[in-house]
């Protein structure tokens, strides 16, 4: 039945009427939905309703129902809702692919040696783990304190040379202004470069891995050189620690590895495009102005993987960037999420930013990684 009376937990229809004509209220659940018609823009519509809403505990937003439209509304949750057993499951089942993609590092055979693989394994995927995980809950505690609502991060396991795919956050809430986008966006890459700076000096300190003669000297081996960053050279330098030895059978403790991987992720979220945390930190900071920006890093990807081909020589890296050129077109073309209130940034926060894209730039080398047969 069609009623005119808001439910007791909104806000009153005297508010809303100035930018939305309703003529229907109903509750659904714990929804509310409110059908109507716009009086202004969709932009200045959810500009004047979204903080009415808010203040009263819910988050709404504007869509069609059999070709109407409606407010829905629906109470504010933070944080996980019972034991996000999704979350635990993957965390899990990536424990056991890095603990895996360990045991070959440190040259221990898990299926034969499974107690030993793990016994040797275990720094090197505490070391993945903890610069993934650091990263993600650097975006995760932003978006609880400014009230955004997101999930937990999902670790994707992989059979890789890292065992994984690294881990990502789902945002639900609305972003509700730039200072929210920048600080959300910002947290992840600064959380993830302070755990891998840590990492990456802790490793450097443990003893080089030897490899064994049967494996060295067989035909089915393929060397891997890993590409390091500058951040990463710089640590080595300051540390006074090599990253390479005179003798070929011995590496860099796998766990340096790990500091790695936090240099290779943070490179790759800072690209700006997108939803990627790079995309996310140009909105802030220029508006739709990173459209433009966005619009330029498929032809610079493109251009990178051009160059490690044909200067380089290296294949598997210029693989690598053609894929994410083309992941970058799909960013740019989802585009970063749009903050409620627009209005620009502090000069403070832009700083920031602009640091953070500088330590971005220092994790960063055109051959990552390098597959010798």
């Amino acid at each position: 039945m069609a009623s005119t009376e808001p439910p007791d937990a909104g806000p009153s229809l005297e508010r809303l009427r100035s930018v939305f004509r309703v003529y229907d209220v109903r509750t659904d659940g714990e929804q509310l939905v409110y059908y109507g018609e716009p009086l202004v823009t969709q932009e200045r519509l959810m500009q004047t309703i979204w903080p009415l809403f808010r203040e009263q505990g819910y988050e709404v937003s504007l869509s069609t129902r059999m070709g109407e439209y409606v407010l829905v509304a629906e109470p504010i949750r933070l944080g996980p809702d019972g034991v996000p057993w999704k979350n635990v499951l993957l965390f899990l089942a990536t424990v056991l692919s890095t603990l895996w993609a360990g045991a070959l590092w440190y040259h221990v055979d898990p299926v034969s040696n499974p107690v030993g693989a793990v016994a040797a394994a275990w720094p090197f995927a505490f070391a993945v783990l903890g610069v993934l995980g650091t990263h993600e809950f650097g975006h995760y505690i932003m978006s609880r304190y400014h009230g955004v609502d997101a999930t937990l991060p999902y670790f994707i396991p992989m059979p890789t040379l890292i065992g994984t795919m690294g881990a990502v956050i789902r945002m639900k809430g609305q972003m509700p202004d730039r200072e929210a986008l920048f600080d959300i966006g910002v947290s992840g890459p600064l959380a993830g470069l302070v755990a891998t700076v840590i990492v990456t000096a802790i490793g450097l300190t443990l003893d080089p891995v030897t490899v064994p003669d049967s494996v060295l000297h067989s035909a089915n081996t393929m060397e891997v050189q890993f590409g390091y960053p500058p951040l990463l050279k710089g640590i080595a330098a300051v540390m006074g620690q090599p990253l390479t030895y005179d003798d070929p059978a011995k590496s860099v403790n796998p766990v340096v590895i790990g500091g790695w991987v936090g240099m290779f992720v943070t490179f790759l979220n800072l690209i700006p495009v997108g939803q990627l945390d790079g995309g996310h930190i140009v909105r802030a900071m220029i508006g739709e102005r990173q459209e433009s920006i966005a619009a330029l890093v498929p032809a610079v990807l493109f251009g990178l993987a051009a160059y490690v081909f044909y200067v380089l020589d290296v294949s598997n890296a210029t693989v690598l960037w053609v894929i994410w050129g083309f992941l970058s077109m799909f960013f740019a073309y989802v585009g970063p999420a749009t903050p409620i209130d627009d209005n620009a940034l502090d000069t403070r926060r832009k700083l920031l930013g602009l640091l953070t894209f500088a330590l971005g730039i220092l994790c960063f080398t055109p051959t990552p990684i390098k597959i010798i047969p």
